[in-house]
């Protein structure tokens, strides 16, 4: 009898267990599978559940593959929240969202893929909760650009949103063949190249049009040079 009494126990999970445990089996046969060959059969047997069970809590296929992704975007961006407060000057904060991206589609591509191919595309995308997350996440890059340029450190006559968009979009590109089973990418020299690029764009230029921190660059290496000519006379 105590047995018995135990099994009833362990199966009568609160619903938010059960809708974890869900999650986290539809995210697992979805990047195993793709949407189109993943059945929620499969998905309940992984969970440890009937199908019924899935529809208690899930319109459909649809709403649990939405579920899954909402769920991604908030994990990546209470994931990188800390590391980003404590970042500062402008170069290392672009450096550090950049990286921060890149490492969660390398480590995730299968939800990448998902969202890029599967969700993105629909034609209500712009009105579901995920579109929302995507703004708020991708947000960072374009209040560094509108800090940067209030603070003198970058030009006032550029877009934060389309700075925005270029560097997710460079992003997205870059990674197309990876996220494709095609190939792979340095993450360390693709977020740094991508991040100079950015950052050289955006800082001021004198009238002959050298960016400020080159001609400032210059000026020192000259300075160097004086003062090792000096030295040499000196001696």
């Amino acid at each position: 009898m105590a047995q018995r009494a135990t099994k009833r126990q362990v199966n009568r999970l609160p619903p938010e267990q059960r809708i974890a445990d869900i999650m986290r089996s539809a995210r697992e046969v979805f990047t195993e599978k793709g949407y189109s060959e993943s059945l929620i059969s499969d998905i309940a047997e992984r969970a440890g559940v009937v199908e019924g069970t899935i529809y208690r809590f899930f319109e459909n296929k649809r709403d649990l593959l939405q579920r899954v992704a909402e769920a991604w975007y908030v994990e990546m961006m209470e994931a990188s929240e800390p590391g980003f407060g404590a970042v500062q000057g402008e170069w290392n904060r672009i450096h550090y969202v950049v990286y921060s991206h890149l490492e969660a589609l390398q480590r995730d591509p299968g939800l990448a893929r998902l969202v890029f191919h599967e969700l993105r595309p629909d034609p209500h995308y712009r009105s579901t909760r995920l579109f929302e997350l995507n703004r708020a996440y991708t947000r960072r890059i374009a209040e560094i650009v509108r800090e940067g340029a209030a603070r003198g450190v970058f030009r006032a006559d550029v877009s934060p949103s389309l700075v925005r968009d270029m560097v997710y979009g460079t992003i997205e590109h870059r990674t197309w063949a990876f996220l494709r089973n095609e190939g792979a990418f340095d993450l360390e020299a693709t977020a740094r190249e991508i991040t100079n690029i950015v950052y050289g764009g955006l800082l001021p230029r004198a009238p002959g049009g050298a960016p400020r921190d080159e001609i400032l660059a210059r000026l020192d290496l000259l300075t160097e040079r004086v003062d090792a000519v000096a030295r040499q006379l000196g001696s």
